[in-house]
């Protein structure tokens, strides 16, 4: 005789479930939810596979632009080592601009830049060249250098003006604009700058020659020689002879100032004399000067 077990019937409500119940039922649908996810992720494997030939095709693309650069970045190299190592990367010519004073020949020793030299050592160190040019050549205040077609040069050059020849027994030396007095000696001055005289401080002396930078050049050419003369009343007195004849007394710390009425001064006389510019601004005649 079969015995039948009656199915309990299932409580309509969740709240109606006992703990047991409700554990049986949680566990049901944890695996029904396992179960799907493993179909899903089965599925996009699947997807994945099949896009491994798009895949490979776009690594094999990445590969060849890799090898492409490579390539580019290789032969970039070579052609720049090979421009280096050719007489393109070496100076051809050179050109010198802006000289006066100095000649050509100057230039180039004091810069080094000569036909030959690379030219990366050259192009973008003007600072450097200066430098270098400064202490073989302190005439030479700046340089600059500028490259004009392939491998040609252009050095232009800044200079510190001769402000004149400083008077040293039966020598001369120069002296430059910026005050500097250079080592070397000439037994006669040179034309076109004015000679200083008895000139003992180097203070007097720089004074006066900071003075003298202020002229206009027409005035400073008329210059043949400027003497210390202090006196009594005027222990920065300066005694001038000039070229066209006539003399100047002045004082050092107004001298540029007072040097600007000479022109009109002179146009205004008759005959060759003196001009004082010690206090105020006057002349006389050389057969009334009184000294």
């Amino acid at each position: 005789m079969a015995i039948f077990h009656k199915k309990p019937k299932e409580r309509e409500h969740p709240e109606q479930l006992t703990p047991w119940e409700r554990f049986q039922r949680d566990a049901a649908e944890n695996h029904r939810a396992a179960q799907k996810s493993h179909h899903s992720w089965s599925g996009k494997r699947l997807r994945i596979g099949d896009k491994l030939p798009k895949l490979k095709s776009q690594r094999r693309r990445l590969l060849f632009k890799r090898v492409v650069i490579l390539m580019g970045c290789f032969l970039t190299g070579a052609g720049v080592a090979g421009y280096f190592i050719s007489p393109l990367s070496h100076v051809q010519t050179v050109t010198v601009h802006g000289n006066d004073q100095l000649s050509v020949t100057q230039v180039k020793t004091a810069t080094k830049i000569n036909p030959g030299v690379a030219l990366w050592s050259v192009i973008g160190h003007d600072q450097r060249t200066t430098k270098r040019a400064e202490r073989a050549q302190p005439q030479i205040g700046k340089v600059t250098t500028k490259l004009v077609g392939l491998n040609s040069v252009r050095v232009t050059v800044k200079e510190i003006r001769i402000a004149g020849y400083l008077s040293t027994g039966q020598h001369y030396r120069r002296i430059l604009e910026n005050g500097l007095i250079l080592k070397a000696t000439y037994s006669q001055p040179g034309g076109g700058s004015p000679i200083y005289a008895n000139f003992k401080s180097g203070h007097r002396l720089a004074t006066m020659i900071a003075q003298y930078v202020k002229l206009p050049s027409a005035v400073k050419h008329n210059i043949s020689e400027i003497k210390f003369a202090p006196n009594k009343a005027n222990p920065e007195r300066v005694h001038l002879y000039m070229n066209d004849g006539n003399e100047v007394y002045a004082t050092i710390s107004t001298f540029a100032s007072k040097m600007a009425y000479y022109p009109g001064i002179v146009a205004k006389m008759k005959t060759k004399g003196v001009i004082n510019l010690e206090v105020g601004a006057y002349s006389y005649p050389f057969k009334n000067q009184n000294n």
